[in-house]
């Protein structure tokens, strides 16, 4: 499975296996399996990075490069991670009025509590980060937010041009 991977993917594995290779002997802590794949820009979940053969404790299993092109090359192939539409679709349930709109408390409630949990510091955050201020009632516009979680953290809004002189 990793001949599915270019020769530059292969490369960029080798350079992120090599930072968590914490004891210079070629390899690492499987518990780190996630962190080295987001750091070749993939997203997987938490049970993704276990079945593939991360591990939830440190010391318990190490890797060699050469395990861990595979299970990059399978992360990379899997694209089961949603899009925008999808999303949209589902917030759409908490649109009660068909308007756009959900409650506030509704979305921080389903990003503590469903799927991957976020803790209260990360759900402040986001909500800090991505959200508009809600009405008097307590409501938010949802797509904007979308938007700007798809996105992702890197992307940031263009500034708005400097006033001629």
């Amino acid at each position: 499975m990793a001949s599915d991977l270019s020769a530059r993917d292969i490369e960029r594995a080798n350079f992120a296996f090599s930072i968590y290779d914490f004891e210079g002997n070629n390899t690492v802590d499987a518990f780190y399996v996630g962190d080295i794949l987001r750091g070749l820009n993939l997203n997987p979940t938490l049970a993704q990075i276990e079945k593939v053969g991360g591990t939830k404790k440190r010391n318990e299993k190490k890797l060699k490069v050469d395990e861990f092109l595979p299970i990059f090359a399978q992360v990379k192939k899997d694209k089961d991670v949603g899009c925008y539409e999808d999303f949209l679709e589902c917030l759409k349930l908490y649109d009660k009025a068909e308007d756009g709109k959900m409650l506030l408390a509704e979305l921080t409630h389903i990003l503590l509590s469903l799927g991957e949990r976020l803790g209260d510091k990360e759900v402040d955050d986001i909500v800090k980060d991505c959200c508009e201020a809600e009405d008097e009632d307590g409501f938010i516009t949802y797509s904007p937010f979308l938007k700007k979680v798809v996105a992702g953290p890197d992307v940031e809004e263009t500034p708005a041009p400097a006033p001629a002189e």
